[in-house]
């Protein structure tokens, strides 16, 4: 009988961390363990329900425990990893200029403390959260993982020092390590601040939608269940490279105003409220997803109009339980 793999998920009350453990969940060998410290950016409620979820599978154990408390890691060490997946962080660009202490001590001291962590375990793999922030605005498209990086805002400086640290701490520690940087995740389970989510609530529900620069913006929209099967399928790989970074998104960029005009020929119209252009925002964003799919060999990418369909129809199942 083949050995559980055992894999650690930081920040599995959110909706990447949830899902990705639902993908390890329902395949055979595989024990997921995950922590959150439930961080009431967005609804505690959605996050409980999430982990109620995952609870019915036996091959799950979880911990609340906040990364930033390096006493919090003392219940892990009785396990030994297969692979990691940090993902545990304050999220939101524009939270990020409200109270940037909580990027500096979620994102930085607590990826420091993940590492640390990691250095002791040495797993097969450990991979963390990156964002397609790091890049900021560019004319250049569409952006590869060599191109300049250039911050706007906190959120996305403390995912560069967060790449920064993890390359120090694969060299120094002879630990293989890499970055994710996710492009505009949406899906099933999604974040009730994103804005493919506000759009069907705002449907469903009825109020007033207040959309940025009349939607003058382009968004890499990348379907979770791509997400989660390219994560499982590099746990599966071994990258010549000890560390190294890779861009996880659809390479197919989205007009904001478009997706909303045609969501409303389909359905129905959405009261909307425009607003100024928020300038912790970027124009636009479009990765190329060549290096991870010549890696992976994976091209299956979801068609957004697909993805999103799905998206709706979930919404409208379990919108009223989850209180979104």
């Amino acid at each position: 009988m083949k050995k559980k793999k055992i894999i650690l998920i930081t920040g599995v009350a959110g909706f990447i961390g949830f899902s990705l453990a639902l993908k390890f969940l329902n395949r055979k060998n595989y024990q997921v363990i995950g922590i959150d410290n439930y961080d009431n950016y967005y609804s505690i409620h959605l996050k409980k329900k999430r982990i109620s979820y995952l609870k019915k599978y036996k091959k799950f154990k979880f911990f609340q425990l906040n990364i930033t408390e390096i006493n919090s890691f003392i219940i892990l060490k009785k396990y030994k990893f297969d692979h990691i997946f940090h993902f545990a962080a304050q999220v939101g660009v524009r939270y990020s200029i409200i109270n940037p202490e909580k990027y500096i001590n979620n994102n930085i001291l607590g990826t420091i403390n993940v590492l640390n962590f990691i250095k002791d375990q040495n797993p097969i793999s450990t991979f963390f959260a990156s964002s397609s922030s790091v890049y900021g605005d560019s004319k250049k498209f569409p952006l590869n993982e060599k191109d300049e990086l250039k911050p706007k805002n906190i959120y996305a400086t403390s995912k560069i020092i967060n790449e920064i640290s993890a390359k120090s701490f694969s060299k120094n520690y002879n630990l293989r390590i890499y970055g994710l940087r996710f492009f505009t995740i949406y899906g099933e389970w999604g974040r009730p601040d994103m804005l493919l989510f506000k759009i069907l609530s705002n449907c469903l529900k009825k109020t007033q939608l207040k959309l940025n620069n009349k939607g003058n913006h382009y968004r890499d929209f990348t379907y979770i269940y791509d997400v989660t099967e390219i994560l499982y399928l590099l746990t599966k790989k071994k990258i010549k490279k000890k560390f190294d970074i890779f861009n996880i998104c659809s390479n197919n960029p989205q007009y904001i105003k478009k997706i909303i005009q045609n969501f409303q020929k389909k359905y129905e119209n959405i009261k909307i409220k425009n607003i100024p252009k928020n300038n912790l925002d970027v124009f636009k964003t479009h990765g190329d997803n060549q290096k991870i799919r010549r890696l992976l060999k994976y091209d299956k990418f979801t068609k957004f109009q697909i993805g999103f369909s799905k998206t709706f129809n979930w919404f409208k199942k379990y919108n009223k339980n989850l209180s979104l």
